[in-house]
């Protein structure tokens, strides 16, 4: 009767005991987490000017909007580039046909036969007027060229895909080539880009994660680091670090950025899970170490430590433990020394 009511109390405190989850304090390398603020900017991003000087005849888009590469942005008052363009038409056509004239003059004085029905001199004179109307048509062909492209340019076209952020020309204005009409940014390539301190430059390797979040709500994702411009600012002591936003956000120009940088620091250190912690108000930190007693059950002891680094939710523990020990990381909460706890159900199997 004694030994059947010792088994029903042990079974009785075994359902008792509080469900726990565990952890075993392992040796990693250890990072360093190093915050960061940065800005989201694009990767073309242009004051537009245009080519020529001109009247401007027309503006056919406006602030906020999206155009594609080859839009139209500006038309300038083109017509008399058009009437120049005409006369080296013109011009260009008259020496092709003086040309092809000094051809036919030329084989028919060959055809006959030089210093027999023709002097040789008149040959030589007709070889050389050949030569003088291919650089005239050549001459006029490039003018021709020149005013074609000068018409072109009265018209200022998008350079990229992208949306004006800014117009500063409107009809009637006169502008002349070097002054900012408008600005155009592009907002389908942009990149999240971070000041660091230059001591950090040498301690990024393959490693090395950014993680970043967008908008105060937003939770920190991976944003791949791209570029690291080892060229510091001698005043701010700080490098550029540029990455790409983290997938699946939507990110605009201009957009600030909170960003933690995880660097290698060299070295390896036993860690636990924040979880693990029990901070108290007088600065005392502590793990409840759980020891095995046997049919899922553990027997746990406060213990005191030291904390180094905290990174991935992890901190380095520098002084009281020894590697290999069974953590309380869920459960924790009110535990008392030598309690009796198990492992919860879904940990347990």
């Amino acid at each position: 009767m004694l030994i059947l009511l010792m088994g029903l109390s042990a079974g009785v405190r075994a359902q008792q005991a509080p469900d726990v989850r565990l952890e075993t304090v392992a040796r990693e390398p250890v990072l360093q987490e190093i915050p960061l603020n940065g800005t989201v900017n694009p990767l073309k991003a242009s004051a537009i000017s245009p080519a020529v000087a001109g009247l401007v005849d027309s503006v056919p888009v406006d602030t906020g909007d999206q155009v594609a590469r080859g839009d139209v942005l500006v038309e300038l008052d083109d017509e008399q580039a058009v009437y120049e363009l005409a006369a080296a038409r013109a011009e260009a056509s008259q020496a092709r046909a003086l040309l092809a004239e000094a051809e036919r003059r030329l084989q028919e004085a060959q055809s006959v036969g030089a210093g027999r029905n023709i002097a040789a001199t008149e040959v030589r004179s007709r070889e050389n007027d050949v030569v003088a109307a291919r650089a005239s048509l050549a001459r006029n062909q490039a003018r021709f060229n020149l005013m074609e492209v000068m018409v072109r340019r009265h018209q200022v076209l998008a350079p990229f895909d992208g949306v004006v952020s800014s117009r500063s020309v409107d009809l009637g204005e006169w502008i002349t080539p070097g002054g900012e009409i408008m600005q155009l940014v592009d907002i389908t390539h942009l990149r999240l880009d971070f000041q660091v301190p230059q001591e950090y430059l040498h301690r990024l390797d393959e490693r090395s994660r950014l993680l970043a979040r967008v908008g105060k709500h937003s939770k920190l994702k991976e944003a791949p680091i791209t570029v690291r411009v080892p060229v510091t600012d001698p005043q701010a002591r700080t490098f550029l670090l540029r990455a790409r936003p983290p997938e699946g956000e939507t990110v605009w120009p201009g957009m600030a950025v909170q960003a933690t940088l995880q660097v290698s620091t060299g070295e390896s250190g036993l860690t636990v899970s924040r979880d693990a912690l029990n901070r108290y108000p007088e600065g005392r930190v502590t793990v409840w170490i759980a020891t095995p007693a046997g049919d899922d059950t553990y027997t746990v002891s406060e213990k005191r430590v030291q904390l180094g680094l905290a990174f991935q939710g992890k901190v380095e523990i520098t002084r009281g433990l020894d590697g290999g020990e069974q953590v309380v990381v869920r459960g924790n909460e009110s535990l008392t020394e030598g309690i009796t706890v198990r492992l919860a159900a879904r940990e347990a199997r």
